[in-house]
């Protein structure tokens, strides 16, 4: 997906360069939009990348909490048992 977007990314610059060659602007000017156009571009998309693989990470947290809570309250009850064993074991001072 990665690659199919920063080659779409790559054919809308080319194609800006190509429309801004029939304009009578200055091509340092016109190179200098491209880029501008083409890093507003890379930050989007990355943006949105970086909201998907929270988005995942997070879905994946929640099913992990999902299937693991019987587990955890498992575990809880176990160690509040060894916990009041130890607490009778030690002495009064």
């Amino acid at each position: 997906m990665k690659a199919s977007l920063l080659f779409l990314l790559t054919c809308a610059a080319v194609l800006a360069v190509g429309a801004g060659a029939e304009t009578s602007e200055e091509p340092k000017a016109l190179v200098q939009k491209v880029q501008e156009l083409a890093q507003k571009a890379t930050a989007m998309a990355k943006d949105a990348f970086s909201r998907v693989r929270e988005s995942e990470v997070a879905q994946q947290a929640r099913q992990w909490l999902s299937d693991n809570a019987e587990l955890v309250k498992q575990r809880l009850v176990w160690l509040k048992e060894k916990v009041a064993e130890l607490w009778k074991k030690t002495p009064a001072p």
